[in-house]
């Protein structure tokens, strides 16, 4: 089994200079993001590897995540993931060698909640219903597909395990 776990990137700055892939992470983003990251600590959601797109403000919410998981993993940083469609992020995901069990994607939207919509067949359907009202900053996806490899994930073929926005997170100490 392989378990895909997509996370929007945090609250960015609505402008910075160097364009708008260099927008850092507001006040916000740098909480949501370590709320993520606590999360998933608790859950024992724990990625074997992340990839993450260029931008700063997925970087910097890869990092908070990390930060709080105390994980050391293998990270790409993919500039392909960059306002990406699903089919290049799908082409990213199969990717991934199938040592790989559980893969954290920090990407933007709308490519990455239509992406999640599109691999999920079946699952909970109250998080589906959910996923399918919006994919915030900070929400993440944690879908399951069968199989012995990156490669065997497709359309419609995942189970949606969980959807999380930062609303159902605890707040930050």
């Amino acid at each position: 089994m392989q378990r895909l776990i997509l996370l929007r990137h945090a609250k960015a700055a609505a402008h910075a200079g160097g364009g708008d892939s260099e927008r850092p992470l507001t006040g916000r983003g740098h909480k949501d993001a370590t709320r993520v990251g606590l999360y998933l600590r608790a859950q024992s959601l724990l990625p074997d590897m992340a990839i993450v797109s260029h931008a700063r403000r997925t970087r910097e919410t890869l990092d908070r995540v990390l930060e709080a998981t105390g994980d050391g993993i293998p990270i790409n940083v993919e500039p392909r993931l960059y306002h990406a469609d699903p089919l290049i992020l799908i082409s990213s995901i199969r990717d991934v060698p199938a040592k790989i069990h559980v893969l954290l994607v920090v990407g933007h939207n709308p490519g990455l909640g239509d992406l999640a919509r599109e691999l999920v067949g079946f699952g909970d359907r109250y998080a589906r219903k959910r996923l399918d009202d919006g994919f915030p900053t900070s929400s993440l996806a944690v879908i399951d597909f069968d199989g012995d490899g990156w490669t065997e994930v497709e359309v419609g073929k995942g189970r949606l395990d969980r959807f999380i926005t930062p609303e159902d997170l605890p707040a930050e100490d």
